[in-house]
């Protein structure tokens, strides 16, 4: 079997690679430089080992394991023109590096780059391996539809919020798990725990993305903490701090909301500070080790010795622990 740097070099030495022979090179200069800049490769890599769960020649599917790849940051490009985002990894954004329609375009591009890439997998597989893709991709969109309802309301529910996060990041994750036992020809059995384990993963990687951008620590996380709080993102952080406010408490984190043109670094330190006072720190710890574990569960479910499984759990746990 294969180590998951093994499998991240494969991955990256494969998108390094791929010709871009079609013009005009205004619609795939873009698509290269987005894919070029970065990420931790975390979608095909999960695909890469959860093939290498059952076969030893994960190489073989790394057309549709990049597929994943290029849809997800399909999904960042027109997210970061959405949210009119500067930087991403540290480099320009598409739309900041060349304008609001090359963005576009070349991002509707690139999905149908992804079909393509995706589509080279074995015909045997390509009608349930598009079936997830396409199940996949649609529940995304509703995921960010559903992220974009919540900017204007004041009223979303814990549990409202889990399916949005469950629809826009954790069924990626999830359809990369099991695309790979499905091209390993796992027992269905497998292929839908993997999927749920990926489900899983993928709430905890994201509620651990909401609790890092308050508490994380900025050199290991990335990235400025305090993002979320200063534009008013409903995260379970801030949606579980209205809830469980006094009136007091209430009072002071709605001014906050309200406040027009605050100085960043005060707001980010008196939000945190009504987190601190109702305990959202621990309640988050919580969530996290609630899905964390039940990810492992559906791990322990499949049908392997427990050897095989040893690098995909690793990596689940190094994905895990971005901070701590």
């Amino acid at each position: 079997m294969k180590t998951s740097d093994e499998i991240l070099s494969l991955i990256n030495e494969y998108l390094d690679n791929l010709p871009y022979e079609r013009k005009p090179a205004g619609l795939y200069d873009p698509i290269k430089y987005v894919l070029s800049i970065g990420g931790k490769r975390i979608r095909p890599t999960l695909m890469l080992l959860a093939y290498n769960l059952y076969k030893e020649d994960p190489e073989r599917i790394l057309s549709s394991a990049v597929a994943l790849e290029t849809y997800h940051n399909y999904t960042l490009l027109h997210d970061d023109l959405m949210d009119n985002a500067s930087v991403r990894r540290g480099q320009p954004t598409v739309h900041k590096k060349w304008d609001a329609n090359t963005a576009i375009l070349s991002g509707d591009s690139m999905l149908v780059l992804a079909y393509e890439r995706m589509a080279k997998c074995p015909v045997e597989k390509l009608k349930p391996v598009l079936d997830l893709f396409t199940e996949t991709a649609l529940e995304i969109g509703e995921g960010q539809q559903y992220d974009m309802d919540f900017e204007t309301r004041n009223d979303v529910r814990e549990e409202e919020y889990i399916e949005m996060i469950r629809l826009k990041t954790s069924v990626l994750l999830a359809c990369a798990t099991k695309m790979g036992a499905i091209l390993a020809d796992a027992p269905q059995e497998d292929a839908d725990n993997l999927y749920k384990f990926g489900e899983q993963m993928g709430l905890a990687f994201q509620l651990q993305d909401d609790y890092l951008d308050v508490y994380g620590d900025p050199e290991v996380f990335g990235k400025a903490i305090g993002g979320d709080i200063l534009c008013n993102k409903k995260t379970y952080m801030l949606i579980n701090a209205f809830n469980l406010a006094n009136d007091e408490q209430r009072k002071r984190l709605q001014q906050w909301v309200n406040a027009e043109n605050p100085d960043p670094r005060q707001k980010i330190e008196a939000v945190t500070q009504i987190y601190n006072e109702i305990g959202i720190s621990q309640l988050a710890e919580q969530k996290i080790k609630h899905y964390f574990n039940e990810s492992r569960k559906y791990l322990e479910a499949i049908n392997l010795p427990k050897e095989r499984k040893l690098e995909l759990e690793a990596y689940t746990d190094k994905m895990m622990k971005r901070n701590y």
